[in-house]
């Protein structure tokens, strides 16, 4: 549905995007994440004919969004950060005023209205000034109007962007259910939102990809973390006998109880060797073993391998 080609874009000297690409197939729920300043809105942007970019190509719907800009639109539904709406008018007629001006037949403008009033959950608010609605209901105002041509296509930037708690998990549920009836494009810089609501992941950062995949996949690319031991046993011997063990390689202790102690070996990639000489000396000394795992990393640890250092490495000069 979505074919980005080294996309490009400049703003004078600043590159905003550096000859980005990726597609995305039909059906797919796909989060677009990145630090602030990435590139994720001016990527959105283009795809949905805001803005030229500077090289490169895009299509959606097998559509050059520069050649069939027209058409392309047609095809999508767009919630930007900031959302389009009048408060002075009803939800109702806000919503019916969308769907003319987005080329809704006369015939099926009501059941249209009625399809995107029901998914986005504004039965209780429709006779209201938008002015009036809580922060929460007016993002689900702007979700409606995204939706309410039935674009097979729906970018979505920033969509739970100042929202409270509360109103983040309403949002997220209902992006889940567009999902299932729609191609979805989601910008975000809220890691638990992909978590959530996305079949895939593509990382941008300072205008370029720097993964792509499923969230299993992402974490998978990453080195495994430490190793964590809970062994019942004194203390001292165990920390002495751990470092006489394994050289080099720090043990901590992350917790106490009375009943056993947990600790953190740093022994980067080499699991199941290590495992097993712990589990030796652990039986060696008639200690007892209940638990031992290797911490995977979680979606954090890849977006912030991927995207801190460069930004560390500005700041410093």
């Amino acid at each position: 549905m979505i074919e980005v080609d080294r996309l490009e874009k400049t703003y004078g000297f600043a590159r905003a995007l550096k000859g980005i690409s990726f597609s995305v197939r039909k059906g797919e729920v796909v989060g677009f994440l990145g630090p602030n300043g990435a590139g994720k809105s001016t990527t959105m942007k283009i795809l949905t004919g805001y803005l030229l970019p500077t090289g490169g190509r895009a299509s959606v719907d097998g559509l050059d969004v520069v050649d069939r800009s027209l058409e392309v639109r047609r095809r999508i539904g767009y919630l930007p950060e900031s959302t389009p709406l009048y408060g002075e008018m009803r939800v109702d007629d806000y919503l019916s005023f969308c769907a003319e001006i987005r080329g809704v037949p006369r015939g099926r403008r009501r059941k249209a209205i009625e399809r995107a009033v029901e998914l986005c959950g504004l039965a209780r608010v429709t006779g209201k000034n938008i002015v009036e609605l809580s922060k929460g209901y007016r993002q689900r105002v702007g979700l409606a109007q995204a939706i309410v041509h039935e674009p097979p296509v729906l970018i979505l930037d920033e969509p739970t962007s100042g929202l409270d708690p509360n109103q983040i998990v309403e949002v997220r549920k209902l992006i889940e259910r567009l999902g299932a009836e729609h191609t979805v494009v989601l910008s975000t810089h809220y890691l638990q939102e992909v978590e959530k609501s996305c079949s895939r992941v593509i990382i941008v950062h300072q205008g370029e990809i720097v993964a792509d995949g499923t969230r299993d996949q992402l974490i998978a690319s990453r080195p495994a973390g430490g190793l964590r031991a809970r062994v019942r046993g004194p203390e001292a011997a165990v920390l002495a006998q751990c470092a006489e063990l394994l050289p080099g390689c720090p043990v901590t202790v992350v917790h106490r109880s009375e009943q056993a102690v947990d600790y953190r070996l740093d022994v980067g990639d080499g699991a199941a060797p290590v495992e097993e000489a712990l589990s030796r000396l652990v039986v060696k000394n008639g200690w007892a073993l209940l638990e031992l795992n290797r911490e995977r990393p979680s979606l954090e640890d890849v977006f912030r391998s991927l995207t801190l250092g460069s930004e560390q490495e500005v700041a410093r000069a």
